[in-house]
């Protein structure tokens, strides 16, 4: 499992509405792209959830690395990319992943993530397993992942929830405008390694 994503930073008075309509317009393109565990349509709008600004943050679960290399080489990102300009795509490696039983009864409509450095006196191996010990176990959780960039030593926790996201879970919140997931029971569950 591959994690990816990428910000794009929106002025302040930015029509959000272009977002909701591009996304309703282009998101079922991804529906059932091959290698694609799922792409959440993420957006952060101004004064919502707490956010000071409007974004627009997809985030992805790859399944496979040709699937994700597929995507940034190809058409879909290619647009993105001349209209908006090309963003810096951040990319981890999958650790783990817990998914919801009933995953597919629901869909996510907010999402949480949070980041992390992990100094050089943590154990990057203890740091995932204690992250993978505290993903979260609530009935509105859609999915949960925990990635790592090992180029930063940077952990992530990344969790879709059906509904808004409970008040105490820490991170940066989004609304998930719409969720594409071909190949999200493809994804193994658990540990990664």
């Amino acid at each position: 499992m591959h994690a990816m994503q990428y910000e794009i930073p929106l002025p302040a008075d930015y029509d959000m509405g272009i977002i909701h309509k591009r996304v309703a317009d282009k998101g079922h393109l991804l529906d059932a792209y091959p290698g694609l565990g799922l792409k959440a349509y993420l957006v952060r709008e101004r004064g919502r959830d707490g956010s000071p600004a409007n974004q627009y943050s997809p985030f992805y679960l790859w399944n496979t690395s040709a699937g994700m290399n597929s995507f940034l080489w190809g058409p879909g990102f290619r647009g993105l990319s001349a209209d908006f300009g090309r963003p810096v795509v951040r990319h981890w490696l999958g650790a783990g992943l817990v998914r919801n039983a009933d995953a597919g009864a629901a869909a996510p409509t907010s999402a949480t993530r949070t980041t992390e450095r992990l100094p050089e006196s943590v154990d990057p191996a203890e740091a995932v397993e204690r992250a993978l010990a505290e993903l979260p176990v609530h009935p509105g959780l859609h999915t949960a992942a925990v990635a790592v960039d090992p180029s930063r030593w940077e952990l992530l926790r990344f969790a879709l929830w059906r509904g808004p996201a409970p008040e105490d879970e820490p991170g940066t919140r989004y609304q998930v405008l719409h969720l594409s997931c071909p190949e999200l029971d493809r994804l193994p569950t658990g540990r990664h390694w």
